[in-house]
C-alpha cells in the first residue's frame, strides 16, 4: 500500500502563486508515476499534471500548461505542484494520485491510479 498526504492549499487572489505538495509513504518502490487531479464543485475530476518517478518526465493538462509545474524530490518521496497566475476557475480540491501499474506518461484517466490522497482545497478569489 501507498499512503499520500497533500498539504499547502489555501486562499489566494487571482494572479497569485501557490504551491501544494504530496508526501508518499509505504510501498513507494512500486510507484511508477505521480499525478495531480482537481475537482471543482459540481464537476468531474480533471487531470492536471503527471510526473514519472524515475525519469522526471512530465505531462500537463491543457488548462494549466505554461502556468503549473510539477516536480518531485526522490529523497523526500514528495511531489510538488507549483501553480502560477492562478485564476478563479482554478478553484478546486486538488488530489495527489500514484500509479503503481505503468510508466505511460500520458495516463490522464482517474482509473489508471491506484492510490489517492485526501485532497487539499485551493480557492482563488477574483
Amino acid at each position: 500500500q501507498v499512503q499520500l498526504v497533500e498539504s499547502g492549499g489555501g486562499l489566494v487572489q487571482a494572479g497569485d502563486s501557490l504551491s501544494v505538495s504530496c508526501a508518499a509513504s509505504g510501498r513507494t518502490s512500486s510507484v511508477y508515476a505521480m499525478a495531480w487531479f482537481r475537482q471543482a464543485p459540481g464537476k468531474e475530476h480533471e487531470f492536471v499534471a503527471r510526473i514519472n518517478w524515475s525519469s522526471g518526465r512530465t505531462y500537463y493538462g491543457e488548462p494549466v500548461k505554461g502556468r503549473f509545474f510539477i516536480s518531485r524530490d526522490n529523497a523526500r518521496k514528495t511531489v510538488y505542484l507549483q501553480m502560477n497566475s492562478l485564476q478563479p476557475e482554478d478553484t478546486a480540491v486538488y488530489y495527489c494520485a500514484a500509479d503503481a501499474g505503468s510508466s505511460n506518461l500520458f495516463y490522464t484517466q482517474r482509473n489508471k491510479y491506484q492510490y489517492w490522497g485526501q485532497g487539499t482545497q485551493v480557492t482563488v478569489s477574483s
